[in-house]
């Protein structure tokens, strides 16, 4: 093919991509109260399932109230005129690119899958179902656990002694953060299923991520720092951990498809 029919083809992919998203959008759209009172709304609401669930737990295991996190007691403020028009519209974009992102990335894979060679195919058999799964993991990870904490700190931070100072935040910033959170632990999930991938098609092998683990380390923190919005320790290390399990899972990963690659070569030579 021409680099023009590759854009063309490219353009397909896209279009079909972008209708799915939309498709996906104006259902979200149709159901916007609800979908705004109960998911939106749900880490900075007393009864969300992240507080009850904690605070249940210690008292069970004896910790007392330890567990227990101060729940957020803000209200939401919008201060133009079309600023709760637009914060839909940005919620049903974004929640219809979440539900639609396995077909995105199908029409991703079907442009990238004519450029690999058959080792490469095999390598990413099932890749599909592995990456949207790990999506919407590292995104329930950052809906039911990091998003909880972190609105929990910003909205009870207090600075100073005096009660004049009120947290008072916007809609917009509100749906950011939020956005920030479940997208970026979303593609950070992506960890294990890239070691899977590059090993196979030996870009990587277990000792080259053994040698940089403290490297990886570094990076991590890094990556933490960027989709935590709060400044606080304990969110960070939030992210900062299931991150650094989710690289020792890819180690072992990388070793068990580095094993089978050897055992091939050994039988074909």
């Amino acid at each position: 093919m021409s680099f023009v029919d590759h854009l063309e083809e490219l353009r397909g992919h896209i279009i079909r991509s972008l209708l799915a998203i939309v498709v996906m959008a104006v259902i979200v759209f149709i159901k916007i109260d609800w979908i705004f009172d109960n998911i939106i709304l749900g880490p900075i609401r007393k009864d969300f399932v992240t507080y009850t669930g904690l605070c249940n737990f210690g008292r069970l295991i004896h910790m007392g109230n330890s567990l227990c996190m101060p729940v957020p007691n803000v209200n939401l403020q919008a201060t133009a005129f079309g600023s709760q028009f637009l914060s839909s519209i940005t919620i049903s974009f974004v929640t219809g690119f979440i539900f639609a992102f396995p077909y995105v990335f199908y029409e991703v894979w079907r442009f990238v899958r004519p450029a690999l060679t058959q080792k490469e195919l095999r390598s990413t058999r099932g890749g599909i179902a592995f990456v949207s799964l790990f999506f919407f993991a590292g995104g329930a990870f950052g809906y039911f656990l990091l998003a909880p904490f972190t609105f929990s700190f910003l909205a009870n931070y207090k600075m100073g002694t005096t009660a004049i100072l009120e947290t008072r935040p916007m809609l917009s910033d509100y749906i950011e953060n939020l956005t920030d959170i479940i997208l970026g632990c979303g593609l950070a999930f992506q960890l294990p299923v890239a070691a899977h991938v590059l090993t196979h098609i030996g870009l990587i092998t277990p000792s080259f991520l053994r040698t940089y683990r403290k490297y990886a380390i570094v990076v991590i923190l890094v990556v933490a720092a960027v989709i935590t919005p709060s400044p606080d320790w304990m969110s960070q290390m939030i992210v900062t951990l299931p991150l650094i399990i989710l690289y020792e899972i890819s180690i072992l990963i990388s070793s068990r498809v580095f094993k089978r690659l050897e055992r091939k070569m050994a039988e074909w030579d």
